[in-house]
């Protein structure tokens, strides 16, 4: 479906959304975030279906960052944060589905902060990551400076954001910033769709690791022991417990509901 710079389809259990801006190699829009509100509002519908999602963009990037000359660009980029990105950031860490991101050329400033939200990031070879904001005299945001740091650590985060160089998808793979680095846009669009579709086919318990691994970075490690032991019995009265359970004894692939 055909939304505001944005587009939105359902390949099966997969909600694929696309960054669809291509003149402006996606860069985000006033527009774009009306679109992405809207598209996250679909996905979470539960008529639609969808129990993975693929974000990735139409054309030669991914996302530019933020779109500096959008003419609804306010002057005070903090509160076009507060209003217009952190919701949409929250509901993508909140979401009860996996996401898998496919970097198909330019992830820049904001756009990185999408790009490594995905619980599995893909990326072709032509592929590169930037916090590009030191160069217009700006800080990382998106959630950039949580997640770095825990990430890759430290050092590195602190190179990319005050040197603001470009990190090629080879590198980033290297450094635990991507999961699976593809030839080609071809050959990412296909291996992503693929581990998408792996996941939408998943437990309802994929949805529960999520949110375990989100909550682990504040807690303790008794609070985290207490979460294993709520989230362990809350999976183990799932149908898609009792049928992987039943599976393994019939020596046979479980066929999981999402339930």
């Amino acid at each position: 479906m055909e939304l505001n710079k944005v587009t939105l389809d359902f390949d099966g259990k997969v909600a694929v959304l696309r960054l669809n801006d291509p003149e402006v190699m996606n860069a985000v829009s006033a527009d774009m975030l009306e679109g992405l509100h809207a598209a996250m509002r679909e996905v979470r519908d539960p008529n639609n279906g969808a129990r993975c999602l693929l974000i990735t963009g139409t054309g030669r990037g991914f996302c530019a960052g933020a779109n500096l000359g959008d003419p609804r660009r306010g002057s005070g980029a903090g509160g076009t944060l507060r209003a217009g990105y952190h919701p949409l950031l929250l509901d993508l860490r909140d979401l009860d589905m996996p996401i898998v991101t496919a970097v198909n050329g330019a992830a820049a400033g904001v756009g990185m902060s999408f790009a490594i939200l995905g619980d599995i990031v893909c990326a072709s070879k032509g592929a590169f990551f930037l916090q590009a904001f030191a160069r217009i005299g700006l800080v990382p945001d998106g959630g950039a400076s949580f997640m770095l740091p825990r990430m890759i650590g430290w050092g590195r985060a602190m190179e990319l954001s005050l040197l603001a160089e470009r990190l090629p998808a080879e590198k980033a793979e290297a450094w635990g910033l991507v999961n699976r680095v593809y030839e080609d846009n071809e050959a990412l669009l296909e291996g992503a769709l693929g581990i998408a579709a792996k996941l939408a086919d998943g437990p309802k318990s994929l949805a529960l690791i999520r949110r375990m691994y989100w909550d682990s970075w504040h807690n303790a490690y008794e609070q985290q022991l207490d979460l294993e032991a709520r989230m362990q019995a809350e999976a183990g009265r799932t149908l898609d417990h009792a049928e992987g359970v039943k599976a393994f004894f019939e020596k046979r692939d479980a066929r999981f509901q999402g339930r």
